[in-house]
């Protein structure tokens, strides 16, 4: 069959003739569509995909949609989905995307990923965590912060220090840890708006056999590349609708409210609307150029701006409703499964929206890519570039 627009949605439509979704279990069902090559359609056969044009996944997902499908509840997983995933394939070896990438994809594993430290957030390269090899087994120490979601992971992602005699750059191996494992200890860390999906995460003795490292040992930093570009365009390029994301709320209750009105507030509604939109355009471009290859540090600048556009309208949106918008209907403690912006009050957006400018790298740091990888301006000075990681300054 030819991997055209026609030719998927003919074999989309009889793959759901042969797993009529109203009556076919939804594990099987996802599994089902994976191992047709449903899932990606952009990734090789036999790995969730039939090696078609990237571009082509939207003719899948529609005719699933039409028909009522389950989805592998995406936003679960969105670390998995986003993150793990395409450093999997892009560097993981044929076992390793044999056994990560049908459970991950169909949301039976979900995935986090350790990579920040107390001690080595923005400047990530810093990283002290320690994983020592022991014949076939790396066995790691340390701290991570800020971990989304590993108090329902089954897996992570992490990159930790194997050799302290080169450059930090240079000394850092990317793994795959259990998360099962007796040595990790995820702790939640409640957040300004009363959840804890963040978690601190204790690695004792943690064991990872080497067949769960991912790249060559002392390459960890280029393999967290791929995952950050990822991790950028995920959160900062995700397909919204028209008005959708953070501006509808607003617009909406602009709408039904008229009492709230005020002609400043109008203007300001009007310039993020535009913005918001002009957002989710260059978004649907990103992805547009993603077709051709891997996301670059573009997603940084599409990052950069999620950030303060929700920043921005979540704060609209308080002043619009006043008093009302100081409302907030649960602080309790809860570990959330997944981040709901849209069903939640003002207060809770407002609040949440704050952490949008660190979590996926700081705006700072994001800048500075922006203004190195896409501008082409000088690099900022860096003094430590070449001295040994054990030789740093802490």
């Amino acid at each position: 069959m030819t991997l055209d627009a026609a030719g998927l949605r003919t074999l989309t439509r009889e793959f759901l003739t042969a797993h009529p979704p109203a009556t076919t279990p939804r594990e099987e069902f996802l599994g089902a569509r994976f191992d047709a090559g449903l899932a990606w359609v952009h990734y090789p056969r036999g790995l969730g995909g039939l090696g078609a044009p990237r571009a082509l996944q939207a003719v899948v997902d529609a005719e699933l949609e039409a028909a009522g499908a389950p989805d592998n509840n995406p936003r679960a997983n969105g670390i998995g989905l986003g993150m793990a995933a395409p450093t999997v394939l892009a560097v993981g070896t044929d076992e390793q995307k044999r056994r990560f990438l049908k459970p991950l994809w169909t949301g039976e594993e979900i995935w986090c990923q350790l990579f920040s430290e107390p001690g080595a957030g923005s400047d990530l390269a810093a990283l002290g965590t320690r994983a020592v090899l022991d014949g076939d087994t790396w066995t790691v120490n340390g701290q991570k912060v800020w971990t989304s979601g590993a108090h329902n992971a089954r897996f992570a992602i992490l990159i930790a220090r194997t050799d302290p005699d080169v450059p930090k750059h240079k000394g850092i191996t990317y793994f795959v840890c259990d998360m099962t494992d007796p040595g990790v200890d995820v702790r939640p860390l409640r957040q300004i708006t009363g959840e804890a999906e963040f978690n601190e995460v204790f690695l004792s003795d943690v064991r990872i056999p080497d067949a769960h490292r991912l790249g060559a040992v002392g390459d960890g930093w280029k393999v967290a590349q791929t995952t950050l570009n990822n991790e950028r365009v995920a959160i900062g390029g995700a397909r919204i609708p028209r008005e959708g994301g953070l501006i509808r709320p607003v617009a909406e209750t602009w709408r039904a409210r008229p009492e709230l009105r005020t002609g400043d507030l109008h203007q300001r509604l009007m310039k993020l609307w535009v913005e918001a939109e002009a957002a989710r355009l260059t978004g649907e471009r990103l992805r547009q150029q993603l077709v051709a290859g891997h996301p670059g540090p573009e997603g940084a600048g599409m990052k950069l701006g999620f950030a303060r556009l929700n920043q921005e309208i979540s704060g609209l949106e308080v002043e619009l409703l006043g008093e009302e918008g100081l409302l907030y209907d649960d602080w309790t403690m809860r570990r959330p499964e997944i981040v709901d912006f849209a069903g939640r009050e003002a207060g809770y957006r407002y609040l949440r929206a704050k952490g949008n400018s660190i979590e996926g790298g700081t705006s700072e740091v994001l800048l500075n890519i922006v203004a190195e990888r896409v501008l082409g301006l000088p690099p900022e000075p860096r003094t430590d570039k070449d001295v040994a990681w054990k030789d740093l300054a802490r």
